[in-house]
């Protein structure tokens, strides 16, 4: 259903501004890791599946990390809130790891420290997007998730490109730069969360983890809308990872590109990411969040198809607008679409769930995408099939979901 946009306060400006940092951070970090680890990977192993397990080795831990710790800050009480001690707590071990995997030379070394960043990642970013619903109203849920996508985007054009041009001066210098960025934005969050936290909204019951996460599981099975949105959501990260996971080597390997020659084509991309990003939360709340999202995956999804049909310059460079674009309200529209479905007093738990669908996404992506290009000689331009096939068939599963 339709709604007419309503002008955002000065103080719901400042909640979003504030929320968005973390997002900032975390998403230089995983993009970090998700994009120039398998580069470095490459350098002690030359199999793109060993590769995809190991980046998807993420979809793994989501698959059950996320669950806990969103149900366990749902219980927490402290002087400083439910949320806000999983943030503080997980910035060290997540800098630390980080901050290593510059100087990773082997897959068993590898696959043990980024064991590590995704528990610190997973355990700071669960109950850190359940401050959204607690924070934020329903009928501006699309531009909050706007604003956060914005921040996202900002994360993964910085990694995007100043990674590429790091990496190409000295290996380790990419992981070390979002080390310390990274260091200062949660570090700053959580010292403003500690000295100017707002009330959370109470939850409706307190319980335990166990109880809260068997509320979730009876809500899943009572309900068609949150299982086609589980589904299409684990489609659409499978797409975004595997394309995350192998897009530098498909420039570099197949287009032929230097890194830093990629770094700036990706950053041009990700400049029309921020774009999709930034209207499609208005035009969410205004039309229809189901709505926006189906037309935007049918641009997204055939624009997938482009560069795996032809690999002339000039028609991949067409498709990169639509799947730019498209890529930006994945980024942005999911976790709205989700908002008005959870029950009160389950945030946590429902934003864990919201995540292993998107773990399980994340673990099949690089692993299909690896297979893929292995069984076609090493060509990355399979990759592409793979994103595109998730994105067309996503727009199947979502079906159910109303727009009101």
């Amino acid at each position: 259903m339709a709604t007419v946009d309503r002008v955002l306060q000065r103080s719901e400006l400042r909640v979003l501004a504030i929320l968005g940092v973390p997002t900032f951070a975390l998403a230089l970090a995983i993009t970090t890791v998700s994009t120039y680890l398998p580069v470095l990977a490459e350098e002690f192993s030359n199999s793109s599946i060993v590769i995809g397990l190991l980046i998807g080795g993420e979809g793994l831990m989501a698959m059950w990390l996320p669950l806990v710790v969103g149900a366990w800050s749902d219980t927490l009480r402290t002087p400083i809130g439910r949320r806000l001690p999983f943030i503080i707590a997980a910035t060290p071990p997540l800098v630390a790891a980080l901050a290593i995997l510059g100087f990773v030379n082997s897959i068993a070394t590898a696959a043990i420290v980024v064991a590590v960043f995704f528990v610190g990642y997973f355990v700071a970013y669960e109950p850190y997007r359940a401050l959204y619903p607690d924070l934020v109203e329903d009928e501006i849920a699309g531009r909050a998730q706007a604003s956060q996508a914005l921040f996202r985007g900002l994360g993964t054009f910085l990694a995007l490109v100043g990674g590429g041009l790091l990496f190409s001066i000295g290996d380790p210098l990419p992981f070390l730069a979002a080390a310390v960025i990274v260091a200062a934005s949660l570090g700053a969050f959580g010292w403003v969360g500690v000295r100017h936290r707002r009330r959370e909204r109470p939850a409706h019951e307190d319980g335990d983890i166990v109880g809260v996460c068997r509320k979730i599981g009876h809500l899943v099975r009572g309900q068609r809308q949150l299982q086609a949105f589980l589904v299409a959501n684990s489609l659409w990260e499978l797409a975004l990872s595997a394309l995350k996971t192998f897009v530098v080597l498909y420039v570099t390997r197949t287009m032929g590109l230097s890194l830093a020659e990629s770094s700036l084509v990706i950053g041009a991309a990700a400049v029309v990411v921020l774009g999709g990003a930034l209207v499609s939360g208005s035009l969410g709340d205004r039309h229809g969040r189901a709505r926006v999202m189906r037309a935007s995956l049918v641009v997204y999804g055939l624009g997938l198809m482009v560069p795996f049909l032809s690999t002339v310059p000039w028609i991949v460079a067409l498709s990169v607008p639509l799947v730019a674009f498209g890529g930006g309200v994945t980024m942005s529209l999911p976790y709205a679409l989700l908002m008005p479905m959870m029950p009160r007093g389950a945030h946590g738990a429902v934003t864990g769930l919201y995540s292993l669908s998107r773990g399980l996404g994340v673990a099949l992506g690089p692993l299909l995408a690896g297979v893929a290009i292995e069984a076609a000689g090493e060509d990355y331009r399979w990759m592409w099939l793979v994103c595109g096939a998730a994105i067309l068939l996503s727009i199947v599963a979502m079906r159910p979901l109303r727009d009101d």
